[in-house]
């Protein structure tokens, strides 16, 4: 599976921010696309959407079924950009910032062309400063923009964890709610491939014990517009995580303009046996292992909890009072991490529905290794979703 997610074939920023750079980067061609696996039409949601037979993402030479339906098919990271493109549009107060976001297009593209269609005083080059543009960015959110900053790598931000912690999430209560911070802090993160221990980072464990902070994860691109759209109209600060494997999945999404909501989770399959919690990358790790279990006889239920704080315990109850059986999928560290979370949610208010103990397939607490082989044993697979759901069902 992770042979066919790869990142885009667009240049990594340079290690020096391109301030005042009037040269655009050149269209990138051949890249690998992949579908997701959830199709979308007109301005239906998401939400019980009809799914491919196959679980895994195609090439696109091999997957033309929806080329004659309604709306137009677009990369993950063009989805990102075009429902920021369409909320700066909308909001002259939105603006981006961040270390080559500007002419150059962010290291993954996202925000190519912004500059040229909004001026740099808009998309904003910034040094490599982490601390200091995040604080910036609060700062603005404070008096009246809506910032959305990008980190070039969410590992960077971790220089930026005072910001985030102490003013981004907390500001609006020691205020006494004089201040409003409508920001959005995004960029990509995760396991990559090959990328390194410090490029490898899996960040919602650190931010999710902070006070006044939203966090949702996309993980299509229909969601990604979508909850992109969402993060920026709210009034919360909201941290958008992107993972650096999915940006090159392919997707139809409707015409017309939509907004999801940020406090819901997606039912990607409905299944009888097992509820099985994913989000992110892992939700295509977890469709991939579902073919298997079909063919096995169990019928599992498949939910992406998108919404990583707060969690949606109304979809989340309901699918467990069905099946009475739960998996939980992550990439995020098993100590700490968001399956440690989402498993205590599920005990203090499910307890009495469960006829089986929770468990959590986590990666594991060790630095991501180099090497690609070691690299795919620190994060889940598919044959141990399988194992683990034959476990569950005895």
């Amino acid at each position: 599976m992770a042979a066919l997610l790869s990142a885009p074939s667009t240049p990594v920023a340079s290690d020096r921010a391109r301030v005042g750079s009037l040269r655009l980067a050149a269209r990138n061609g051949g890249a690998l696309v992949v579908r997701s696996e959830a199709k979308v039409s007109g301005g239906v949601s998401a939400r019980g959407a009809n799914l491919i037979t196959h679980a895994v993402a195609e090439k696109a030479a091999a997957a033309s079924s929806t080329d004659s339906k309604p709306g137009h098919e677009l990369l993950l990271f063009e989805a990102l950009r075009e429902g920021l493109d369409e909320e700066m549009e909308r909001d002259p107060t939105v603006c981006v910032m961040g270390e080559d976001v500007g002419h150059y297009g962010g290291s993954y593209k996202v925000t190519k062309g912004l500059a040229t269609k909004y001026g740099d005083l808009r998309v904003l080059d910034t040094p490599i400063a982490e601390n200091s543009f995040t604080g910036m960015g609060i700062g603005s959110a404070m008096t009246g923009l809506r910032p959305v900053v990008e980190g070039m790598n969410m590992g960077f931000l971790l220089l930026a964890y005072n910001q985030i912690s102490n003013n981004c999430g907390m500001l609006h209560y020691t205020s006494g709610g004089q201040f409003k911070i409508p920001i959005v802090i995004r960029g990509p993160g995760g396991v990559g491939r090959q990328l390194g221990a410090e490029h490898s980072q899996r960040l919602e464990s650190y931010f999710q014990s902070i006070p006044g902070l939203q966090m949702v994860a996309c993980s299509t691109p229909y969601n990604a517009k979508g909850l992109m759209k969402a993060a920026i109209r709210s009034e919360n600060p909201v941290v958008l995580f992107e993972h650096v494997l999915l940006y090159n999945l392919k997707e139809r999404i409707p015409d017309e303009e939509y907004v999801l909501s940020l406090e819901e989770a997606e039912m990607v399959r409905p299944g009888e046996h097992v509820t099985i919690l994913t989000y992110s990358r892992m939700r295509y790790h977890v469709m991939q292992a579902a073919k298997t279990l079909v063919n096995k006889g169990y019928d599992p239920e498949v939910i992406d909890i998108r919404s990583l704080k707060p969690f949606d315990l109304y979809t989340i109850g309901n699918s467990i009072k069905k099946t009475h059986r739960v998996l939980i999928v992550e990439e995020c560290m098993r100590t700490g991490g968001i399956g440690a979370s989402l498993r205590s949610a599920i005990i203090d208010n499910f307890w009495d529905y469960l006829d089986a103990p929770i468990l959590c397939l986590s990666s594991q607490d060790v630095p991501t290794p180099y090497a690609g082989t070691l690299e795919n044993w620190t994060v889940v697979q598919p044959e141990q979703i399988v194992a683990a759901v034959e476990q569950l069902c005895k």
